[in-house]
């Protein structure tokens, strides 16, 4: 028995089990309203099921969209399966939960990021641990405000950031 109790699997174990909760639904139900899902999945992970053409051309990460166009979607315990249409042509995939590095649904502002870190070994002295927790943040509650105020705030004029969505699609 380990004399750590290592949190940062056990969150990235509830947030994967959150997603498959959510797939579940959507797999019984369909997508509820404007919902839809922006996944990123490391394609190099053992357990990922594409086609070859996809893995060449998307040797290390690939982001899939379940919005309009998916069938077969099939929820595991370990990971899911869905058709997507690439270019006209129906694609099934496998993802496991542990290779997916992002799950966004833009419609409600929600995200989750997979980060590894690396693993502290058990010689290691956690006196040096413990400096570090000086540094981090207070916990701190942020009031999102009004969309339009918020995005306004943030992004100064002139400095508008475009992002392309054509490398997603075929």
């Amino acid at each position: 028995m380990s004399n750590r109790i290592d949190y940062g699997n056990l969150m990235h174990d509830a947030m994967r089990g959150l997603i498959r909760k959510v797939l579940t639904d959507v797999s019984e139900n369909g997508l509820p309203g404007a919902h839809h899902f922006f996944i990123s999945f490391g394609t190099e992970h053992p357990e990922v099921q594409i086609a070859d053409w996809l893995r060449d051309r998307y040797p290390d990460e690939m982001t899939v969209v379940l919005q309009h166009w998916f069938e077969n979607l099939d929820v595991g315990e370990d990971g899911f399966a869905v058709t997507l249409n690439f270019g006209d042509s129906p694609e099934p995939l496998y993802i496991p939960y542990d290779a997916i590095h992002t799950f966004v649904d833009p419609s409600v502002e929600f995200g989750l990021r997979f980060e590894t870190q690396g693993d502290i070994d058990d010689d290691d002295d956690l006196d040096d641990y413990d400096d570090d927790l000086d540094d981090l943040p207070e916990h701190e509650v942020v009031d999102m405000g009004d969309r339009e105020e918020r995005d306004h705030k943030a992004k100064p004029k002139g400095e508008a950031e475009v992002v392309s969505l054509d490398s997603f699609r075929k």
